[in-house]
């Protein structure tokens, strides 16, 4: 639900899941390649289920909130789309 909200507020069009469109799916094959390579492999071997569901809320966690992200400025990426939500107004310079 929040997904298609922010699209529409976006004014963008949903695309994910079209047949043939190479695009839909760089994404989530470049995030899943980070996931495996920082987490799955770097992390293990894992005792059981239980290890890796905490494993992967605590990555994603990392991954939104403390990761710093080059191209918006070295912020993370939660710092950056709340820059984006309310950005801050410009100085007022007087003159005279």
């Amino acid at each position: 639900m929040r997904y298609t909200q922010r699209l529409a507020e976006a004014g963008a069009v949903a695309s994910v899941g079209s047949k043939g469109d190479s695009y839909d799916n760089a994404l989530a094959e470049a995030f899943n390649s980070l996931f495996k390579a920082e987490l799955i492999r770097d992390k293990g071997p894992w005792r059981g289920i239980d290890d890796v569901e905490i494993a992967v809320a605590e990555y994603i966690d990392w991954y939104n909130h403390r990761r710093l992200h080059g191209e918006p400025g070295l912020i993370p990426p939660v710092e950056h789309e709340t820059n984006h939500q309310h950005p801050t107004p410009p100085l007022r310079t007087t003159s005279g």
